[in-house]
């Protein structure tokens, strides 16, 4: 009956309203008729539909230490809205981590992205990847590499995007493998979800990757890790022709001033952000501050848009709608600045000293990629 309406709708009309609607309501729609159903899967309607959205939402991981449980977490994630810069609020029920068990080290689990929509959320060990939107998650499969006898490894980073030449997602894993401690070497592997199959990737020299609580992003089709050569560098992967490049900090900044990096994106730039070491013992009244690279890769491009605080903080986490940074207190508050009105807020969620993550991402239909009927894709 639907159908035979829906026939005398034009299929141009009906893409240009439902590039309108959110994701919960087009989910619905999908099993009124064939016809919605074929625009709302097709992999050109998906796409359209993400660059139309508007609709940004805050996906949020805290860490509770469980009572009774020695050295043992849950992670939580929450999904969060806000109209009034200041005022969060949950759109959906919270619900734990799956497939990612986290003991002691609840500080390395990671969101990474978002790509396309997904999200990856990974300990090092697990990883699994992620529609925030639609619940649709599914597990990586553990890397089948060893290593020599006697050696050991090191995860140093994890970075996931899409390969836009091959339309294909890949996760990048850089390892250290050594068998005395200032001796290493790198190692890199890259896992391809269009053949579901771990590769090493051999030929290129990459730097010692070292990892801060707030780097690891994915910008303009490559991924970004802070890395050691005689200085700090930023260390770029491109996830189509599978290349490493070094990108150099402002001239300015060096690693013995006792502060530490991060890396975000602010007013759609590449933005490093240098701020007080959270080890160190230096006094508070050290500022932040926030360099934007106003054209890719070009050093003298970075300028510095403002030093802000002094505040007491653990680590930054990311940008809310271009001028609120949120930041993680050392004792595990999420506070937000505002860049414009210098206004310190506390935002009332918390968790775990060190364990708190956040990621803004918009709705997107964009299904959990997979090879065949072998890989199964579960729901929350």
């Amino acid at each position: 009956m639907m159908d035979g309406i829906m026939k005398e709708l034009p299929q141009d009309v009906a893409i240009y309203i439902f590039l309108m609607l959110p994701v919960k309501s087009l989910l619905r729609f999908k099993c009124t008729c064939t016809m919605f159903c074929n625009i709302i899967k097709s992999s050109t309607f998906i796409h359209l539909h993400l660059n139309c959205s508007k609709n940004e939402l805050m996906l949020f991981k805290h860490s509770i230490k469980q009572e009774d449980e020695h050295d043992l977490y849950k992670n939580i994630l929450s999904f969060l809205s806000s109209e009034n810069a200041f005022d969060f609020k949950h759109v959906s029920p919270n619900f734990e981590v799956p497939s990612v068990t986290t003991t002691s080290a609840c500080v390395f689990l990671q969101l990474i992205g978002p790509c396309n929509g997904l999200i990856a959320i990974t300990d090092s060990f697990a990883t699994i990847l992620f529609n925030p939107t639609t619940r649709n998650y599914r597990s990586i499969p553990a890397c089948p590499f060893g290593i020599p006898k006697c050696f050991r490894r090191s995860i140093s980073g994890i970075g996931f995007g899409f390969d836009s030449i091959q339309n294909n997602y890949k996760f990048v894993r850089i390892s250290e493998v050594y068998k005395d401690y200032m001796d290493k070497d790198m190692k890199v592997d890259i896992f391809d979800l269009s053949t579901e199959c771990w590769r090493e990737l051999n030929g290129q020299q990459v730097p010692l990757v070292f990892w801060t609580s707030c780097s690891e992003i994915l910008y303009n089709n490559a991924f970004h890790w802070f890395a050691s050569t005689d200085d700090t560098i930023i260390l770029c992967f491109d996830m189509s022709t599978e290349i490493f490049y070094n990108m150099e900090l402002p001239e300015s900044c060096h690693w013995f001033d006792g502060k530490t990096d991060g890396l975000i994106i602010l007013n759609n730039s590449l933005t490093y952000i240098r701020y007080p070491d959270p080890l160190s013992n230096r006094p508070a009244k050290v500022l932040i501050d926030i360099w934007i690279m106003k054209e890719y890769n070009k050093r003298e491009s970075w300028i510095k848009r403002c030093s802000i605080g002094p505040i007491t903080i653990d680590t930054p986490l990311t940008v809310w709608k271009d001028d609120l940074l949120l930041l993680q207190t050392k004792s595990g508050d999420l506070i937000a600045y505002d860049l414009n009105s210098h206004e310190i807020m506390d935002l009332n969620l918390h968790g775990y000293p060190t364990s708190l993550k956040a990621v803004i991402y918009k709705e997107s239909l964009t299904p959990i990629p997979r090879k065949g009927d072998s890989t199964v894709v579960q729901q929350f």
